[in-house]
């Protein structure tokens, strides 16, 4: 399999401190604030890092399972496998991950710069819808992080 050099990158300045943003992005309660109906999130390299967003769908079908962690630098990176969702059975029955980089900077007490980058993403048609469907859900859940940030 070959894999392309696209990259799907989102960028947010979210109002919100640093500590509270890396919490959100890595903890199982910080995760329900802004993404998905719940996850199961271990914070070390291969440790789990699923969300579920398809509760009434069997098991294997909610969404981001069998996914990782691969790295990170505490408040500053964290790195993290990612598959198909359900609408794409075929890619998703695939046993190949692409991977998602979440950079995390401040840019004042208040304001954090949150930096997503989701790449290695393989040379097919298949792939591209993939692709397509998250170049759009991406900006959703920036979003949504933006959103959090203003509810208490």
């Amino acid at each position: 399999m070959k894999i392309s050099n696209k990259q799907i990158k989102k960028t947010a300045i979210i109002e919100s401190q640093l500590d509270k943003i890396w919490w959100q992005w890595t903890t199982h309660e910080g995760l329900l604030t802004f993404l998905g109906n719940d996850n199961s999130i271990e914070l070390t390299p291969g440790g789990k890092y699923e969300i579920y967003f398809l509760m009434e769908n069997p098991r294997g079908l909610r969404g981001g399972e069998g996914n990782t962690v691969l790295s990170f630098l505490p408040k500053r990176m964290l790195s993290f496998t990612w598959n198909a969702p359900p609408k794409f059975p075929e890619v998703r029955a695939s046993s190949y991950r692409t991977w998602v980089v979440v950079n995390f900077e401040p840019v004042s007490g208040s304001q954090t710069r949150v930096n997503l980058t989701h790449l290695g993403w393989p040379i097919s048609d298949k792939w591209d819808q993939v692709y397509e469907y998250f170049d759009e859900a991406w900006d959703f859940v920036m979003n949504w992080l933006k959103e959090s940030a203003y509810e208490k």
